[in-house]
């Protein structure tokens, strides 16, 4: 007695090959992608960490939720879809390449009725003349047909386009060609952050996890500017850069200009614009006291966070500087500082110096005007350093995907069979897609067949 039980590793085999499993792993990527779009990946923003409980971050954090495309549970939901999409591939395409390579060359009475495309005309020469007959018009008029002769009938098979079955299996290899590059981008990879001075180098970065990455190379800022709108919104920050190998400069690498969405790659690695800034370590500011009462002015110099007693006994201190105060106070421009003073017997007063508008500070009516005449700090270039050595094989399974969907939406595997046999032509066409478009097509044949003169 025969038994329809499976074996285990049938189940299983069974299991990989599932549509259901496949409808299923493609909805779940596709809801766990929203909390990637959600949820901020990669370092915190403060205000994210703010808004908050510590006890959801700490869970969010657990699951992987802030690194998401690199989370245990998001990439065995891609080896499990790679594997089910292998499987299904493996069990269906050599069906698919059977019915390829060996086609129904003899159409069977019971298929002959089952097409809606037919067609049948009579025709009173000799056999062998309508064969030859049928063969040219097939040539000419569609393609080259394959002629076979069974039970007292000729034959004539004609097919175009067969290859265009596989076009939904280039698509699941672009797939896996796709998840390849992500594998090896995510192995031998990295992303990271630099901040480089004006005048300056560095030679490694710090990737995401905090590792420090060597470059090889060095990489030099030579100059640093930004520009803004009118809106105190920054226009335009740009970074001339210079690669050096060996402590000297690499040819066609040499004051290379990096603005946003304009990066600059040199073996493997790309450096993105991303944020500047003024360099505070190290860098002097410069004010000038004037006692409206006369006198001579009393020069200060600071760093942030410096303070320093003036005069007249009260206590003078920079809070902090900026290279262009129009991004706080868009009605002014230039450098600015905000700084506190601190008279006996008085609270702190704090208020910003303004270098390019001495009018506003002397509007401020105090017994000492104070000006700010600028710094000797540089300004910084912040980099996103990215190496991607699988960027390559993206590319290729993304462009095999678009000739794969090209293939299985826009071509057709079109077959068309003439039956000849004494004093009739029957003619037969079928489609795998598109059946309206090759029906205008199989008409436009068999009128010209019609036309025949056998």
């Amino acid at each position: 007695m025969a038994t329809t039980e499976r074996s285990f590793i049938e189940s299983v085999w069974d299991f990989f090959c599932s549509l259901k499993l496949t409808i299923f792993l493609l909805i779940s990527l596709a809801l766990t992608s929203i909390i990637g779009t959600v949820l901020p990946q990669g370092q915190l923003p403060p205000e994210y960490v703010a808004q908050i409980s510590p006890a959801k971050l700490q869970i969010y954090a657990k699951l992987g939720f802030f690194d998401m495309y690199h989370s245990w549970w998001f990439i065995t939901l891609l080896y499990i879809f790679s594997l089910n999409l292998t499987c299904c591939s493996i069990k269906r395409l050599p069906h698919v390449f059977k019915f390829i390579s060996e086609p129904m060359m003899v159409l069977g009475e019971s298929l002959r009725n089952s097409f809606s495309l037919k067609k049948e005309i009579s025709f009173s020469g000799q056999l062998e003349a309508g064969r030859s007959a049928c063969e040219s018009f097939l040539g000419s008029e569609f393609t080259k047909p394959v002629v076979t002769e069974h039970n007292g009938e000729l034959h004539l098979f004609a097919q175009k386009s067969a290859w265009s079955r596989l076009g939904v299996y280039v698509v699941h290899l672009s797939i896996l060609v796709i998840f390849i590059g992500a594998i090896i981008g995510s192995l031998f990879g990295y992303k990271g952050f630099v901040a480089i001075v004006e005048g300056t180098g560095i030679s490694s970065v710090e990737s995401r996890s905090g590792k420090q990455m060597p470059l090889g190379f060095e990489v030099r800022c030579e100059q640093f500017s930004v520009a803004f709108y009118n809106t105190g919104a920054p226009k335009e920050f740009k970074s001339i850069l210079t690669v050096l190998e060996n402590g000297q400069p690499v040819k066609d690498f040499t004051n290379v200009r990096v603005v946003v969405n304009e990066p600059l790659t040199y073996k493997g690695i790309t450096f993105y614009q991303s944020s500047y800034g003024q360099a505070t370590e190290g860098s002097d500011h410069f004010f000038t006291a004037t006692a409206k009462s006369g006198g001579a002015a009393e020069s200060i110099t600071l760093r942030e966070g410096g303070s320093t007693t003036l005069k007249d006994g009260s206590t003078f201190k920079l809070l902090e500087a900026t290279s262009e105060v129009r991004q706080f106070m868009p009605e002014f421009s230039g450098p600015a500082a905000r700084v506190e003073v601190s008279r006996k017997g008085m609270p702190p007063q704090t208020f910003i110096v303004l270098k390019n508008h001495p009018e506003v500070n002397a509007a401020r009516g105090d017994d000492i005007l104070f000006n700010y005449n600028g710094t000797n700090a540089k300004m910084y270039t912040g980099l996103q350093v990215a190496k991607d050595p699988g960027v390559w094989v993206v590319w290729l399974g993304c462009t095999l995907m678009c000739l794969g969907l090209y293939i299985a939406f826009f071509m057709s595997h079109k077959r068309v069979w003439i039956i000849v046999t004494k004093g009739h032509v029957r003619m037969y066409g079928n489609a795998s897609k598109n059946q309206a478009a090759f029906q205008m097509q199989f008409e436009t044949l068999a009128e010209k067949l019609s036309n025949l003169k056998i």
